[in-house]
Formats: structure tokens, C-alpha cells, sequence
């Protein structure tokens, strides 16, 4: 009797013994299932990571290829404005030289008789534009700078969510502040651009230009002259470039075609 109760309690503790091995041996598989989807996980996760970095360096260097492509079109267009501009003088000292030297033709035979009358017509001299480098400019309007001209260094763009170069100053103002002209000129061109609005761009002379963009009811034609402190429009709503900014003037000095500092300039 005592025999039979050895054997079964034996019996029972090799079944439990069995169970608990069975429970061990799933236990550990499914561990290790665990451990290598988390593997597969962190794999996945560090490959996304790389695509993202890819993408961005994508993203950078096509932007880095169009502000160059920008910058460029630019230097032609203000090259391009210089041999214009050279092209009228030109036209317009022939034009002066051909006033005073034109005669009226006799209209009789007995002209010696009478006083010889001369009719001289000449188109009325256009201001000289000078522009001193050395005097301190006036602010187009009063504001915070909430981006500053940086061409030796990307600045951080919020609406755009990038770092890239900027040529201008950015002046924070509330719509419809007036906008005035920083010194005197001529209006080269009045344009509209998808990033800064309507644009208005000022001969001043000397190889200096200043370019005014976020405007709206500007009542400046292209070839209209100005003088300092003249109002040139008001600040217009932010384009989608500058929406995160807020209202602004766009305000950017060139020499030669080329941006410069206006901080160095403005009083």
C-alpha cells in the first residue's frame, strides 16, 4: 500500500514538473518573439529616421539651388536695368544735342532781309539722382526687426520652418502703417511676387537701389520720381511666406545689384 502511494505522488510530481516545463518553454518563446519585434521595431524606426534626414538634405540643397538660380537672375536683371538706364542717357543727350542745334529753314528767299528766328525745343532735364553713402538713411517706417539681413549666415524662418539666407530686413508693422521712401529716386519697377507681395524697387543713384515689398495701395507708377519721406503705399497683410511673422515691410538695400547691410545705413 505505502508502494502505491510512493509511485503515484512520484507520477504526480512528473506531471507537475512536465506542466511547469511546458509553461517555461512557452514563456521564453514568447519572449523571444517580444525581443525580436522590438529589434524589428528599432530597426524600422532608425531606417525612417534616415529617409527623414535624407529627404531634409534633399529639401536643403534644392533650396540652396534656388536661392543661388534667385540670386543670379537678379545680378542679370540689374545689369540689364544699368544698360537700360545707360541706353536712355544716351538717347537723351543725342535727343538735347539735336534740340539746340536744329534751325528752321528760311520760308522765303528774301530771309537775309528779315531776323533769322530759331525754334528750339528741348525735353525737360530729369533730376540727377546721388546718393550719399556716408549720410545715414531714414526708416521706412517704425517697428521691430524680426528677421535681420544675414548673407554670411542662414537665419531661422518660422513660416518656413528652414534655415536660409536673407538680403533684407524684416520690420514688424500693423496693416496699413504707411511705408515711406528712404531717400530720394526713381521707380524702376513695380512688380508682384508670390513671397513679398507687391514690390516697389527705387533708383536712388550712385549703383544704389532699395526695394519695399508688402505693399498695397501704392500710388507709384515705374518712372515716377520720389523724394524722401514720400509715402510709397501701405504695409498689406503677410503672404504665406511670412504668415508665422505677421504683418511686415519686406525692406532690402542693393549696390550694384548685390544686397548690402541696410542696418548700416539706417539711422
Amino acid at each position: 500500500m505505502r508502494n502505491r502511494h510512493t509511485a503515484f505522488f512520484n507520477r504526480k510530481s512528473y506531471i507537475i514538473a512536465a506542466f511547469i516545463m511546458v509553461v517555461a518553454a512557452f514563456g521564453m518563446t514568447g519572449l523571444y518573439y517580444t525581443q525580436q519585434e522590438k529589434k524589428q521595431e528599432e530597426e524600422l524606426a532608425k531606417e525612417q529616421e534616415k529617409l527623414i534626414q535624407q529627404a531634409k538634405a534633399e529639401d536643403a540643397a534644392r533650396e540652396r539651388a534656388r536661392e543661388a538660380a534667385e540670386e543670379e537672375a537678379k545680378k542679370k536683371a540689374a545689369a540689364k536695368e544699368q544698360e537700360k538706364r545707360q541706353k536712355e542717357k544716351e538717347k537723351q543727350k543725342e535727343q538735347e544735342t539735336e534740340a539746340v542745334s536744329g534751325i528752321i529753314a528760311p520760308e522765303n528767299d528774301n530771309f537775309m532781309d528779315e531776323p533769322e528766328v530759331v525754334a528750339q525745343t528741348q525735353a525737360p532735364a530729369e533730376p540727377e539722382l546721388h546718393f550719399d553713402a556716408a549720410a545715414d538713411l531714414s526708416w521706412p517706417l517704425q517697428g521691430n526687426v524680426v528677421l535681420n539681413y544675414s548673407m554670411d549666415q542662414t537665419v531661422y524662418f518660422a513660416t518656413l520652418d528652414q534655415y536660409k539666407y536673407n538680403p533684407a530686413v524684416i520690420i514688424q508693422a500693423e496693416v496699413n502703417t504707411p511705408v515711406k521712401a528712404v531717400a530720394a529716386g526713381k521707380v524702376t519697377s513695380v512688380e508682384t511676387s508670390a513671397e513679398t507681395g507687391t514690390t516697389l524697387t527705387v533708383d536712388m543713384g550712385d549703383g544704389y537701389s532699395a526695394i519695399y515689398g508688402q505693399l498695397k495701395e501704392t500710388p507709384k507708377s515705374q518712372g515716377d520720381y520720389i523724394e524722401s519721406g514720400e509715402t510709397l503705399g501701405y504695409v498689406s497683410e503677410p503672404t504665406k511666406y511670412y504668415s508665422v511673422e505677421g504683418a511686415n515691410l519686406y525692406f532690402e538695400l542693393q549696390k550694384d545689384g548685390a544686397p548690402v547691410n541696410p542696418m548700416e545705413y539706417l539711422q
